[in-house]
């Protein structure tokens, strides 16, 4: 059997890099990205321009979209341009070109302003006398975004449930929780919302090879993390994800 088909835009960001590793003689790789990435079928274009990406997607069976304007940015023209006109043209490119999934990389940040309230604001500061017990965060819990790039990602989950329903397209959101370059949480705050590289790129390659009957679902992606406040349990259920690392290893 030929290996499966899977498009990964922004193979270049530093999740992309990691799911190339973990993904690499498995499947057959082609990346969507601004500049070429060596030993990759790589087709180079702007998100935020439909027929320049489409082409990107002939003979795909599953795309992974990571490409996106990130960090603390607030920016609204950045945002708009690649999380929101970049997002629907990454899911119409999949529809035309008959894509059977579309895995994307949605965010924490759709939720991250619960942060601002009680028990989480004491969660994510590290006191966690004052926190014990708090309520898991399931992906039914209203939303309620840090800043405008968190307002894109809901928007992300939006237009996929949108495409899964209209076009019966397999759309996959994945609440990808922090992850770093160091691979180990670097403040109170990521005790709580470490995802550690690899086991995003296990949680985006249960996404890749899961049923087709799984037309629309929405998961948090972090590691079994003590003090972590992200449902896991659905995954765990849905995907038989189960994370193999924890923020609490890198205490010192």
């Amino acid at each position: 059997m030929a290996p499966r088909r899977v498009l990964v835009t922004g193979m270049s960001g530093l999740i992309g890099g990691a799911l190339r590793r973990h993904l690499e003689g498995k499947y057959e790789l082609s990346a969507l990205n601004r500049r070429p990435i060596p030993g990759v079928k790589c087709h180079q274009g702007d998100i935020a321009d439909l027929d320049a990406i489409a082409p990107a997607f002939a003979g795909v069976e599953t795309v992974v979209h990571l490409a996106a304007r990130t960090g603390s940015s607030d920016v609204f023209d950045e945002i708009l341009q690649a999380n929101v006109v970049g997002t629907y043209n990454v899911f119409e490119a999949a529809r035309r070109a008959g894509v059977g999934r579309v895995v994307y990389a949605s965010s924490g940040a759709t939720v991250s302003a619960w942060e601002r309230d009680p028990p989480y604001s004491a969660l994510v500061a590290g006191r966690y006398d004052e926190a014990t017990p708090w309520k898991t965060m399931t992906h039914e819990m209203p939303l309620r975004p840090a800043g405008l790039y968190g307002a894109s990602k809901i928007w992300g989950e939006a237009i996929a449930r949108h495409f899964a329903d209209a076009h019966g397209l397999s759309a996959i959101c994945v609440r990808i929780g922090r992850v770093r370059a160091e691979d180990r949480p670097v403040s109170a705050r990521e005790f709580s919302v470490f995802c550690s590289q690899r086991d995003v790129v296990r949680m985006l390659e249960l996404c890749i090879v899961a049923p087709a009957a799984l037309k629309f679902d929405v998961f948090y992606a972090v590691s079994d993390n003590r003090w972590g406040y992200r449902d896991l349990e659905h995954a765990r259920t849905v995907l038989g994800f189960e994370p193999r690392d924890r923020a609490e290893d890198h205490r010192r």
